[in-house]
């Protein structure tokens, strides 16, 4: 089993000496507030964006199935035809 040891870390700082906040990273209540929103309303484009562009895509892929179907259905008649021409020829004739 390995074994662990815990070592301080290691900094460029001499002993003793601790690092404060910079002015800059203390935000005031009202500063947060306007952040989450900032957040928030960024969140919400993106979101409308990524739903624009999935309708988008649903839309062409649905636009691509209609057009199978209208190939897949001339093609099915084609085949339609072709077998009653062939029952035609092959079924004995009565007379």
């Amino acid at each position: 089993m390995p074994t662990y040891q815990i070592r301080a870390p290691t900094t460029g700082l001499p002993q003793g000496v601790v690092m404060a906040a910079s002015p800059g990273s203390l935000h005031s209540p009202q500063q947060l507030a306007e952040e989450a929103t900032r957040k928030r309303e960024l969140r919400l484009m993106k979101n409308r964006e990524a739903a624009k562009e999935c309708r988008r895509r649903k839309k062409e892929y649905v636009k691509c199935l209609e057009s199978r179907v209208a190939v897949l259905e001339v093609q099915n008649k084609k085949l339609i035809e072709e077998l009653e021409t062939l029952k035609d020829i092959c079924s004995p004739k009565t007379d």
